[in-house]
């Protein structure tokens, strides 16, 4: 009987030592939100796993001791010993390094809640959902009243958005908190950033003015992009996706992880390709990311470059209203080069320092290299336009040849920052001086009849241009109470612009222009409870104006008083975000509708013009596999008393609107997921009716674009290997999945001529840009 018993007792140990118990969880960042992707691995056993989309993880373990290390890009990785008797489940925060790029930059062009200004983040997880190819302004398309477009119309090559009705040129834009915008145009280049999303650790978007920043003024939003954090661990990864037009993307990625736990090295190669939508429109964007980073306890010093070269056959010329009738995707170009041409690389310093627990500090440095052309096939020229390059083919004193436009540019920028951080205070100060240096000029590459003495390549237009720009900051957030929160932010900036020589146009060009601006900001929060807070700001800004603006006779700068009120509601399953906002402008420049010989809007003086409206965005979870995340913005754009020639005399068209400004952009992302590692997402848009230019349809409706409705369905599949991978993350997008026929964005012109009885007759033209019906993108992410 006692040998049974001890045979009982020992089969017993046996059978409890052999069962296995279920070690399961979630891995969550600082705000309890969860990390999609994060790795869990089990030391002892070298099994692992990936968390899923809600940051979920499982793995079945016997019973015994074992050390879990919980990692992901950009966060302290962590070990902990833990004893399996029986299932076990564990939340596990990963917190961001205390001295990464980010920590520090988040402090000096970012913000967060505590301060009065309306804003959305994207994380690297929200855009690898949908990062296949498309440039960065087509993966922020469902931001709040955001408007984005393609001249292709696939959304790869030359790309633009709109925020509040406001263009690129009007937006700021910043990386590691460095200016991006080109110092001329204002404008932001993505082609020239191909596939950089893939460098993204995440971006903000602030609406109107926002907080002060480093470059030209932000009138109607401004953009931080944040590159790649620092990775704890070694990784690999090598993404491929292909589509339609024959869009196609490959991306390999690679980190070190720390080496002795300093040292990082990190970098990535990309190309894309697409034929784009628009007949002939390609793209073929080559680009790369390097850094390398040494930290430790108190420093973080980063070297960063990152540049691309672009070739993208022209179209941004739009189609007729006749010729969209006819075949919406041709293309008026017809001569086989008609290229744009352009290289441009970035090289960034960072050296973050924690002094002590209250004082940090941020050094930036720039440089960076662009050099480029268009070129163009042009016909029946004058030759007079050419200084004697060229001689006429026939009696009209014009020939047919080709011709390049060239920019070559240089661009310096040093930022430096300081960071306070006390109880119920936050204060940074900081400078930034930036030069830029750039060449226009032209050259004849091919014509019918060169004259005697000319050579090929000979330039038949030059302009140098020099612009400096340095701004000094200071704001701070800070408790009067438990509950109120005051935030001040004062800003100087002093501009200097020279260029000299003749346009494309072959008209001088002469400026030397300064402009000192006082830009201050003012706001407060109130927390209601902890659930709700509410917040108001009132804040300036000046801009100056771009070259395109000095060359059609615009000197004035512009300024804006922007009003924001808001509500933020914050619970576990509800997130909500209200705000209504007054930008009241005076000289603004708006887009006329037209566009010049190289394809850029021109912009006129409006007078005194205002933009007044409603945002709200949300992110509700139904339940544990639904969830939706609605965005609306309801506005009134108006320009006050607008004058315009109209048959040859000046008429006040009293109030009109704004030209690109809808009224109502509705937004929606509905998700599903029918199991933890599956994912359905359903994203739509509506955009309301845009007008084009600012004369309220006076000449006719040609300057009309219609409302449009366009859904995408996007789907996400993770599986985790036991061998080689990590992970596989399949991904398929259908864009326009219900094959609506739209064009979101266009120009407009008038002109006058006699009727030969005295009389002055107005008549206009448009150009449409018409964008994809239903098309996909398939790709699979191997992480290793």
């Amino acid at each position: 009987m006692k040998k049974i018993s001890i045979f009982l007792f020992l089969f017993a140990s046996i059978v409890a030592n052999a069962q296995s118990f279920r070690f399961s969880g979630k891995i969550v960042d600082e705000n309890k939100n969860p990390l999609f992707g994060a790795t869990i691995l089990v030391k002892e056993t070298k099994k692992g796993t990936a968390t899923d989309f809600d940051g979920n993880f499982s793995i079945n373990l016997p019973k015994g001791v074992y050390t879990i290390q919980a990692s992901f890009v950009g966060y302290k990785t962590i070990s902990e010993k833990i004893t399996i008797i029986k299932d076990e489940e564990y939340v596990i925060q990963l917190n961001t390094d205390a001295t990464q790029l980010g920590e520090i930059l988040v402090s000096a062009v970012r913000v967060n809640t505590d301060v009065p200004v309306t804003f959305s983040n994207l994380s690297k997880k929200e855009i690898a959902k949908r990062n296949l190819g498309q440039d960065i302004p087509i993966l922020m398309n469902y931001l709040p009243n955001v408007v984005s477009s393609s001249d292709a119309g696939a959304g790869v090559g030359y790309t633009y958005m709109s925020v509040r009705g406001s263009n690129g040129e009007r937006i700021n834009v910043t990386v590691n908190g460095i200016p991006y915008n080109d110092a001329e145009s204002h404008g932001s280049f993505w082609v020239n950033l191909g596939d950089f999303a893939s460098s993204t650790q995440n971006l903000q978007l602030q609406r109107g003015v926002g907080t002060s920043t480093n470059g030209s003024g932000a009138f109607g939003a401004s953009l931080n992009i944040l590159t790649d954090a620092v990775s704890e661990e070694a990784f690999g990864e090598i993404s491929n996706s292909f589509g339609s037009f024959a869009t196609r993307k490959h991306t390999v990625k690679f980190s070190t992880g720390k080496l002795n736990n300093n040292v990082e090295i990190a970098g990535r190669l990309s190309n894309i390709y697409s034929d784009g939508y628009v007949d002939r429109a390609f793209s073929d964007l080559k680009s790369y990311y390097l850094q390398g980073s040494y930290s430790d306890e108190n420093t973080l010093i980063k070297a960063i470059t990152f540049g691309g070269k672009e070739r993208t056959y022209q179209s941004w010329f739009g189609l007729t209203k006749k010729q969209l009738e006819e075949d919406r995707r041709q293309n008026p170009y017809t001569y086989e080069n008609e290229v744009d041409n352009y290289e441009q690389n970035h090289y960034q310093l960072h050296w973050n320092e924690k002094i002590n627990e209250n004082w940090s500090t941020n050094l930036g440095l720039n440089y960076t290299k662009g050099s480029g052309y268009f070129e163009q096939f042009k016909e029946d020229e004058d030759v007079s336009d050419f200084g004697g390059i060229v001689e006429a083919t026939n009696g009209n004193g014009e020939t047919d040849l080709i011709v390049r436009r060239w920019l070559d540019n240089d661009f310096h920028v040093v930022n430096f920052s300081t960071n306070y951080k006390a109880e119920g205070l936050n204060f940074v100060s900081g400078v930034s001086y930036s030069k830029y240096d750039g060449d226009h000029f032209g050259e004849v590459i091919w014509a019918k009849q060169f004259g005697t003495n000319a050579n090929i390549r000979d330039r038949y237009y030059f302009s140098d241009a020099q612009k400096t720009d340095f701004s000094a900051f200071a704001k701070a957030t800070f408790d009067v109470s438990e509950k109120l929160g005051v935030y001040v932010d004062l800003q100087g900036r002093f501009v200097n612009y020279q260029t000299k020589g003749i346009t494309s146009d072959i008209v001088p060009i002469d400026v030397d222009a300064d402009f000192n601006f006082f830009n201050p900001k003012f706001g407060f929060t109130y927390e209601i409870n902890n659930d709700n807070n509410l917040y108001a700001s009132f804040a300036v800004a000046n801009r100056e104006p771009n070259r395109n603006d000095f060359e059609n006779g615009v000197t004035t700068p512009e300024t804006l008083h922007d009003y924001e009120l808001g509500w933020r509601l914050k619970k576990e399953t509800v997130k909500l975000n209200t705000n209504i906002y007054y930008m009241n402008y005076k000289n603004q420049l708006v887009l006329t509708g037209a566009l010049d010989d190289v394809g850029a809007p021109v912009r006129a003086t409006s007078g005194n013009s205002y933009r007044l409206g409603l945002e709200i965005d949300a992110d509700i979870t139904l339940s544990d596999r639904f969830s939706i995340r609605p965005n609306a913005a309801f506005s009134s754009n108006k320009n006050r008393n607008f004058i315009a020639s109209i048959a040859g005399s000046l008429e006040n068209l009293g109030k009109t609107d704004l030209s690109f400004s809808p009224e109502v952009v509705v937004g929606n992302i509905f998700t599903y997921k029918p199991l933890d590692n599956l994912q359905f997402s359903l994203l739509s848009k509506y955009v309301g009716k845009q007008l084009m230019s600012n004369l309220g349809s006076r000449v006719s409706n040609n300057d009309v674009l219609d409302a449009f409705f366009t859904s995408d369905l996007n789907f996400v599949y993770q599986i985790s290997p036991k061998r080689i991978f990590k992970s596989i993350v399949f991904t398929a997008l259908v864009n326009n999945i219900f094959n609506a026929e739209y064009v979101n964005r266009g120009y407009y012109y008038t002109y006058d001529y006699s009727d030969g009885n005295g009389n002055t007759i107005t008549e206009d033209g448009a150009g449409y840009y018409p964008q994809a019906t239903r098309n996909f993108l398939v790709g699979v992410t191997l992480k290793f």
